[in-house]
Formats: structure tokens, C-alpha cells, sequence
């Protein structure tokens, strides 16, 4: 009889701040995940897992941050007009009168 062995690979654990770090690095870099992949010594398909589980709340994260841009800009803008406003009317009313009494009585 042939006794045959079962050569067993080991299970390779990266913690979280490692898994967080491939994926930022892939998407800052432009390259193709398969070429950081080899980089790094894991296999392509654990880059695309990585970055449905880290990635998503960056870019969600991104989002927000774009939307609470476009509403401060927005308030700024109607901020100025309204600042505009006051400045007209004020110098309206601080003009003297076009009659030259300067309101005093005679």
C-alpha cells in the first residue's frame, strides 16, 4: 500500500490596518490590482474583498463630505447677497436729502 501525504498550506491572517493600507495603496497608485496584488504577495481576489469591506466607507465618507461643501457654498453665496442687500440700504438711508435742509427744520 501507498501512503500518501496531504501537503497543507497555511492560512495567511493580515489584520485590519494592513488590509485597509493594500486598498488605500491600490487606489492612490492607478495601478491594476493584479500588479498590487503580486506587490504585496496576496492574491488578486482578497485586494477586490478588501475593498468591498474598507473602501466603500471612504468613499461614502468622500460623498458626505462633497454634499456638506455644496450646501456651505450655497449658504455662503445667499450670505453675501444678503450682506449686499443691508450695505445698499444702509447707504440709502444714510444719504443726505436731496432738498439741502440736511432735515433740519427753518
Amino acid at each position: 500500500m501507498k501512503e500518501t501525504t496531504v501537503s497543507r498550506m497555511t492560512r495567511r491572517k493580515f489584520d485590519p490596518t494592513f488590509k485597509r493600507e493594500a486598498v488605500a495603496h491600490w487606489l492612490r497608485s492607478g495601478k491594476p490590482a493584479w500588479q498590487i496584488a503580486q506587490e504585496l504577495g496576496v492574491v488578486e481576489a482578497m485586494l477586490y474583498k478588501w475593498k468591498q469591506q474598507y473602501a466603500p466607507a471612504g468613499e461614502a465618507k468622500e460623498l458626505e463630505l462633497q454634499d456638506q461643501i455644496k450646501k456651505l457654498q450655497r449658504e455662503n453665496e445667499l450670505l453675501r447677497e444678503q450682506r449686499d442687500i443691508l450695505k445698499k440700504t444702509l447707504g440709502i438711508i444714510s444719504e443726505p436729502l436731496a432738498n439741502g435742509t440736511n432735515g433740519s427744520k427753518l
